[in-house]
């Protein structure tokens, strides 16, 4: 089993920074991607922000030029640096790891961490 522990999240102004961090461990083999997904109260969960082990990532066009993410393959950890915060923002940041393992991909979700912007 793999465990995924979110941290970072938290209430800030409108323009302001947050960074999220989500911390792998338990049985991991190989990663093939880690990243950031959110869901608002009534909305569907939907993607933030991937990255894959070779470092190609992937962006959802809101956030695009706002957030950034980043990976540490040796301590498998990923981390989301939200900048310009909008109210729009605000939501369940959700981390996510797929991997492979006797050729087999499994998925992996984290419990969740709430990012407040405030107007």
């Amino acid at each position: 089993q793999v465990q995924l522990v979110e941290s970072g999240g938290g209430l800030v102004q409108a323009g302001g920074s947050l960074r999220l961090s989500c911390a792998a461990s338990g049985s991991i083999f190989r990663i093939n991607t880690m990243g950031w997904y959110r869901q608002a109260p009534g909305k569907q969960r939907e993607l933030v922000a991937t990255i894959t082990s070779g470092g190609s990532t992937n962006y959802a066009d809101s956030v695009k030029g706002r957030f950034t993410i980043s990976t540490d393959n040796a301590k498998n950890t990923v981390t989301l640096q939200m900048n310009s915060l909008k109210p729009e923002d605000t939501a369940v940041y959700y981390c996510k790891l797929v991997q492979t393992a006797r050729a087999a991909e499994y998925n992996y979700w984290g419990q969740g961490t709430q990012v407040t912007v405030s107007s």
